[in-house]
């Protein structure tokens, strides 16, 4: 079991200092070791019409406004200013599948970890951070907002069903994936930016059908967290293993830990396929090693250094 078992306020608030060295916003395209060569990019931010104004010598003859120029009888030229801000939405899955970890923290404590750092860097880049925090048992909404107590409120949510993951609370709820999804899509409509935070245990047909939905108006990036052990089980004798169907044994021997590893690699490769159609970034992140260390190996340090 992961050393990190839940995770405290405090912890994400002393994360705000490792808050760098990354942008959810990359200028370059995001590399996705899910993805194999696969190669994506955030839209970043665009550009927003401001003004028509007389053409001056010098101007790029591709900005002229030829309808208002014709109109006005005289050549015009349209002005863009770069786009201020984008509003991040971090969807962040507290259930029972991610309450598991071989080495250094439990999939539930990464992603809380991620989300408090998409959250104070988001806060410094000027830009709006909101969230939809989730278990089987509750869903909490927070509309985006630039300021710390949206940031501090988000992450006292994360923390508390943090710790009911921890707790003899049973997850007698049914909320799932689809449901935290389909609230990221009626609060994010337009020019968002949605960052899935999960092990995307129980995506399925809808799941797809959702993304697609968000990522037509939104950019859209996944934080798919896995544990090591995950990828490759070996069953030793007396070994136990629970899910939502109760507790079994493992079974041992290589025949079974090799159905469990093509398993793995053939769910892998389904949403590999189905992210790169939808060209949105997937960022594996191992609850093996530091957070924000994975964060700037995949980003790159040379997109954000401050």
């Amino acid at each position: 079991m992961g050393e990190h078992v839940t995770i405290s306020l405090e912890e994400l608030i002393q994360l705000k200092a490792d808050a760098r060295g990354f942008s959810f916003l990359p200028r370059q395209p995001v590399h996705s070791l899910l993805a194999g060569r696969h190669t994506s990019r955030l839209r970043g931010r665009g550009l927003a019409f401001e003004e028509l104004r007389h053409y001056a010598s010098g101007d790029d003859i591709r900005t002229i406004d030829w309808k208002a120029t014709a109109r006005l009888r005289s050549p015009q030229v349209r002005v863009y200013n770069e786009e201020r801000e984008r509003p991040v939405l971090l969807v962040v899955d507290q259930r029972t599948s991610m309450f598991f970890g071989s080495r250094r923290a439990m999939k539930s404590v990464v992603a809380a970890e991620i989300a408090s750092l998409a959250a104070w860097r988001t806060l410094h880049a000027g830009d709006r951070v909101g969230g939809i925090v989730f278990n089987e048992n509750e869903l909490i909404e927070l509309r985006p907002h630039r300021s710390q107590t949206r940031v501090l409120r988000l992450l006292y949510e994360v923390v508390r069903l943090n710790h009911a993951l921890a707790s003899s609370q049973p997850a007698t709820g049914e909320v799932t994936l689809n449901q935290a999804a389909e609230a990221a899509s009626r609060m994010a409509k337009h020019d968002h930016l949605v960052v899935l935070i999960s092990d995307l245990d129980g995506a399925d047909a809808e799941t797809k059908r959702l993304a697609t939905q968000l990522a037509t108006h939104n950019d859209v990036l996944v934080v798919g967290i896995y544990d090591p052990l995950g990828a490759s089980l070996q069953g030793r004798p007396g070994m136990m293993a629970a899910d939502r169907k109760g507790t079994q044994e493992v079974p041992s021997g290589d025949a079974f830990a090799k159905s469990f590893q093509q398993a793995f690699a053939r769910r892998l490769d389904e949403w590999t396929e189905i992210f790169r159609a939808l060209r949105v970034p997937v960022l594996p992140i191992s609850t093996a090693e530091p957070v924000p260390d994975q964060l700037r190996t995949l980003f790159g340090l040379k997109l954000d250094p401050q």
